[in-house]
């Protein structure tokens, strides 16, 4: 199990990637949660199985069909006791 947080620049915001994002958490059963941030940049963090976070920080190196991903930034975080994954707004 592990946690990881990340911050997603580019042309990220109004593009579903925060709905898009949420789903493919979710469908891997993943806690924790996703927010647009003032400064335009996506912020997330998973939590789950080593596998299935690891696949979340790539899915989000690609994005959406109509994002464009500029940058990952991402650091292991310890474990929360997140009990769902989140949009947040």
């Amino acid at each position: 199990m592990k946690r990881v947080h990340v911050h997603v620049s580019g042309r990220v915001q109004g593009v579903f990637f925060r709905a898009a994002c949420a789903d493919e958490a979710r469908r891997r059963g993943l806690t924790g949660f996703v927010r647009n941030m003032p400064d335009g940049r996506v912020e997330a963090a998973f939590q789950g199985p080593d596998e299935d976070v690891d696949a979340l920080v790539e899915w989000c190196r690609r994005g959406t069909d109509w994002s464009r991903v500029d940058e990952v930034e991402a650091r292991e975080q310890p474990p929360r006791d997140d009990r769902a994954f989140e949009v947040r707004h």
